[in-house]
């Protein structure tokens, strides 16, 4: 692994080689705008099987003039000069290249669900397939900064979390560490706009659909479940289990999310305030708003999470909310911010 520093970065001029493997969806859109602010990085190549032959501009014609990049087919035998391959893939396609990525000593970021689980048979039973090369799982680093600090010394594999799960693993993950709030009565209802979806044009995706509703959708079986209580549990060191539904929402981006719990023992609003303070008073990306309910229209095209909390003591119930903008913090932008840690750069780099 490369010991970079990056004042190293910066002195010498290196910039890190960089490529996006499904660069043409909405989360390799957002990537690319982030990566070309970034002082320390080079875009290598981009790929996109649908758009291959195609200027990047042809696509998104905002980078005409920017970026002049020809969009390729992605062939195994041919990974360029990339230190770092970003894929943003739908679930199911990463397994096929990253153990060949990683013979080729490329570092790897998969904004995929397919190396978040620990259990094969849960992939399977939540994802629809077989895993391929679901031993690579446990050397992946499950990659949420704010609650597991920085990769470990030559870690060559990130499994960039979902948004859903970063948007309820952040406000609750702190309190059940501290005994706040019972591990097996929370209950999680998220919000999210259209892009959380992907690209892929379906027609319940369309705006004749969704414009004026608001639906639930995966009610029971959502891919996202295992993966919050995996994460809950491995850093609470409890068995965390959740009621998590999802609702699409007629915006573009953003995911707002509301989640009611059982205190343990009493809990007070300043409890909640002190712990939250201890674990991410320091944390460039959390923002906390105590009472004030978070809004989506403050984190949208930001990295940000903001989280709110309020106590009914009646009923002995704690309610969080949180907003993030899913295509950022729920995807590119938490995939840039573990790069920096990977790479020894500072956590907020390009992601102001």
């Amino acid at each position: 692994m490369h010991n970079y520093s990056f004042s190293w970065l910066m002195n010498l001029g290196h910039k890190v080689p960089v490529s996006i493997v499904g660069g043409t969806g909405y989360s390799g859109e957002a990537l690319l705008k982030i990566l070309l602010r970034h002082p320390a990085v080079r875009i290598d190549r981009i790929y996109g099987q649908a758009n291959a032959g195609k200027k990047i501009g042809e696509v998104f014609p905002a980078f005409t003039g920017v970026l002049t990049t020809t969009i390729e087919q992605y062939h195994l035998t041919d990974t360029g000069s990339s230190e770092l391959f970003f894929l943003a893939l739908p679930s199911g396609h990463a397994m096929e290249i990253v153990p060949e990525l990683l013979k080729a000593n490329k570092k790897v970021i998969d904004l995929s669900g397919d190396y978040r689980l620990r259990d094969a048979r849960i992939y399977k039973q939540y994802y629809g397939q077989a895993h391929t090369s679901h031993e690579l799982t446990h050397e992946a680093y499950y990659g949420i900064p704010e609650l597991d600090g920085a990769p470990g010394h030559g870690l060559s594999l990130v499994a960039n979390p979902g948004c859903y799960p970063t948007s309820a693993i952040l406000p609750l993950a702190p309190l059940l560490k501290e005994g706040l709030l019972k591990n097996d009565t929370i209950v999680i209802n998220s919000l999210s706009g259209v892009t959380g979806a992907g690209k892929k044009a379906t027609q319940e995706m369309s705006f004749a659909e969704i414009d004026s509703s608001v639906k639930a959708y995966k009610v029971t079986g959502h891919q996202h479940i295992p993966e919050i209580e995996q994460a809950l549990s491995a850093f609470t060191g409890k068995n965390v289990s959740v009621t998590f539904t999802p609702h699409l929402i007629p915006i573009r981006r953003g995911i707002y999310t509301t989640i009611v719990a059982d205190m343990e023992g009493s809990v007070t609003s300043a409890d909640i305030a002190q712990t939250f303070q201890e674990y991410y008073g320091t944390k460039y990306f959390v923002r906390l708003r105590g009472e004030q309910a978070p809004e989506i229209k403050h984190v949208v095209h930001t990295n940000f999470i903001d989280i709110g909390w309020n106590v009914d003591a009646v009923k002995k119930k704690v309610i969080l909310t949180s907003a993030i903008d899913n295509l950022i913090k729920g995807a590119a932008g938490q995939a840039v911010q573990n790069m920096n840690i990977l790479f020894g750069l500072p956590e907020e780099t390009a992601l102001h």
